[in-house]
C-alpha cells in the first residue's frame, strides 16, 4: 500500500501520527523489533482500528499477525511529516513560557530548531539559559530574511500578539504556532496552529472525570 500524501490525510489523523512517533522513540532498547496495531493502541488509549486506518494512511503498512517493524515504522512516520528536514524558526516573547519552549531541547527529535528569541524588553536581549539568542525586535526582518525563515513561535501578552502576528508576516512567515490566547487574522497562505495550555488542561479534566464515571459504572 502507498502513503498518501499529507494533504490527502484527515487533520484529526495528522493530529495523531506524531503521537505514534513519540511512542515508537521512547520504546526501551531492548524491545521486540516488531509491534501490532493492538499493541499501540492499547498503550495510547486509542481504537484498535483508528490506529490501522492512520498508519495505513502514512506507512506501507504492516503485515498480518507480524505487525510493524518499529525501526521502519519511525523512518516512515519521520519522512511522512518531515522529521527528517531541518526546519528553522523563531520565536518572539521571551518571558517565562517564551524561554521554556526557546530552551526545549526536544525539537531537534522532529526536524525543528530555534534559531534565536525576540523581545521589547532590553533587559531580555542576550542568551537564554540554553546559550540560545535572544535579540531586539528590531533584528527579527533581517534574520527571517538572511535565513529564509518561515516558522515562528509567538508567546507574548494576547494583547501584543496581532501586531506580533502582522509582523512575522511581513518578514516572510508563514507558518505560527500561537501560544498566546487569542485568535490572530492572517493573510491566505499563513496557516496558525493555537496551543493553549488552559484549554488542553480543562479537556484533560473532562477525560480523567469521564473516565473515573465510567469506572464507577463498571464497579
Amino acid at each position: 500500500m502507498i502513503a498518501l500524501g499529507i494533504n490527502q490525510i484527515s487533520k484529526a489523523a495528522l493530529q495523531r501520527l506524531p503521537t505514534y512517533v513519540t511512542y515508537l522513540k521512547s520504546l526501551p532498547a531492548d524491545a521486540p523489533d516488531h509491534i501490532s496495531a493492538t499493541a499501540i493502541a492499547a498503550a495510547l488509549g486509542l481504537g484498535e482500528v483508528q490506529v490501522r486506518k492512520d498508519l495505513a494512511a502514512a506507512t506501507t503498512g504492516g503485515r498480518p499477525k507480524v505487525g510493524y517493524v518499529v525501526k521502519n515504522l519511525i523512518k516512515e512516520l519521520d519522512q511522512f511529516l518531515g522529521f527528517n528536514s531541518l526546519s528553522e524558526a523563531v520565536l518572539v516573547g521571551c518571558g517565562k513560557m517564551g524561554r521554556a519552549v526557546l530552551d526545549y531541547r526536544g525539537f531537534s527529535c522532529y526536524g525543528l530548531k530555534i534559531v534565536a528569541g525576540f523581545d521589547i524588553d532590553p533587559a531580555l536581549v542576550g542568551s537564554s539559559s540554553s546559550g540560545k539568542k535572544i535579540l531586539p525586535m528590531q533584528k527579527l526582518k533581517g534574520v527571517c530574511t538572511c535565513n529564509n525563515i518561515r516558522l515562528a513561535v509567538i508567546a507574548v501578552p494576547e494583547d501584543q500578539a496581532q501586531a506580533v502576528c502582522d509582523e512575522l508576516v511581513a518578514c516572510g512567515i508563514r507558518g505560527i504556532m500561537n501560544i498566546a490566547p487569542v485568535h490572530l487574522n492572517v493573510p491566505a497562505g499563513v496557516v496558525v496552529r493555537y496551543e493553549n495550555l488552559a484549554i488542553e488542561m480543562a479537556l484533560l479534566a473532562g477525560q480523567v472525570e469521564t473516565r473515573f464515571q465510567e469506572e464507577r459504572l463498571v464497579k
